[in-house]
């Protein structure tokens, strides 16, 4: 054995001692309250990786979109034809802001999905819910930020995670949430003149 290889082999060991010292105190668990936000892209396709993590274990799980519409995606296609026994799916939202242009309906309709995921969240059979793009929501004064905090530290079931995803999360979220990840932008294709494609952005 080279001197290399016992260095590393000795500063590895070291290491996992060190880790496995760390994991001996984190015997807890608890459902969380996850927020996924910023510039950059892949906050709701993070959210969805986790759906589809508990959709693999056979967890019951809930979907509401708020804003994002009639448009079809992959996740919601795949969800409704394969595993809509596992995961209920409710596109509340009608499209995005700039394309509705009409902020009572917007409100109303984002009033109906917060509605909907107070029911889902308040099932304890549901152990994880996706509110998906409600940041923008709050963002907008159609969902109330507070009553959100509110609900979710009052009503949610201590063993129910809920994703809460979208740009410019509230201050009030991300101070309540246990999981905060903010997606930083650094180059995106749209930029360079390349339209949202499926597989990529759908």
């Amino acid at each position: 054995m080279t001197d290399d290889t016992e260095r590393h082999n000795a500063k590895m060991a070291k290491k996992k001692a060190a880790r496995d010292k760390i994991m001996a105190t984190k015997t807890d668990e608890k459902g969380l309250i996850i927020v996924h936000t910023g510039k950059g892209k892949g906050k709701s396709s993070a959210a969805f990786g986790m759906i589809f993590r508990c959709i693999a274990h056979d967890m019951q799980c809930a979907v509401v979109q708020f804003i994002k519409g009639g448009m079809s995606t992959g996740e919601r296609d795949l969800i409704l034809s394969k595993f809509s026994d596992t995961c209920a799916f409710h596109t509340m939202g009608e499209g995005f802001t700039w394309e509705t242009q009409d902020k009572s309906r917007d409100t109303e309709m984002a009033q109906a999905a917060w509605a909907k995921a107070r029911d889902l969240i308040r099932d304890p059979a549901n152990k994880m819910v996706l509110l998906d793009e409600i940041n923008i929501a709050i963002r907008y004064d159609y969902v109330d930020a507070a009553e959100v905090v509110a609900f979710l530290r009052a009503e949610k079931p201590p063993m129910t995670h809920v994703v809460l995803t979208g740009r410019n999360a509230h201050a009030d979220l991300i101070e309540a949430a246990g999981l905060v990840t903010e997606m930083e932008l650094v180059k995106h294709p749209f930029r360079a003149g390349i339209k949202a494609q499926i597989g990529v952005e759908y």
